[in-house]
């Protein structure tokens, strides 16, 4: 799958629905209508919704893990206990299952990302709040890619 970009603005209506962006479903190609699967972000109050192939990639990591280890079994069903599998309808929208708006306090107005595998859903007064954040950047790019070496070829 391509890496998947863009910001788009949309609108959620009163059962819970947004129009799926149509740039977005271009760049997912067929994977669009094998349907996703949505869940709450571990870092911040957005959701992430997972492209089938992709949800299916990350569970078979999660199978892996010894849930017989407290700290696994927790962890498991923490991050997966929401996660709700959803299809597109035949207009090309997405349901946000109710439990998960809440937990993004998704109102009405909503960003939709294309974020590298998945897209992330935030309320935009949220996403707002969270850009306006007083957050050093080139050290932020600093700590997470300096040890990168861009210099290597594509399979390096």
């Amino acid at each position: 799958m391509t890496s998947l970009i863009g910001e788009y603005d949309c609108k959620v209506d009163a059962k819970g629905r947004f129009m799926f962006p149509i740039d977005l479903k271009r760049q997912l190609e067929l994977a669009f209508d094998k349907g996703f699967v949505i869940n709450r972000n571990l870092h911040q109050k957005c959701l992430v919704l997972y492209p089938i192939s992709e949800w299916e990639k990350l569970n078979k990591k999660l199978s892996k893990l010894n849930r017989l280890i407290k700290a696994n079994d927790v962890f498991v069903r923490k991050f997966s206990g929401g996660a709700t599998n959803t299809l597109p309808d035949s207009s090309g929208r997405i349901l946000l299952p109710k439990s998960l708006s809440d937990y993004a306090n998704i109102q009405s107005d909503i960003k939709v990302l294309g974020s590298n595998n998945v897209i992330e859903i935030w309320d935009k007064k949220v996403y707002e709040e969270f850009l306006s954040q007083d957050i050093d950047i080139e050290k932020l790019a600093i700590d997470v890619m300096g040890g990168l070496n861009f210099n290597l070829g594509e399979d390096e």
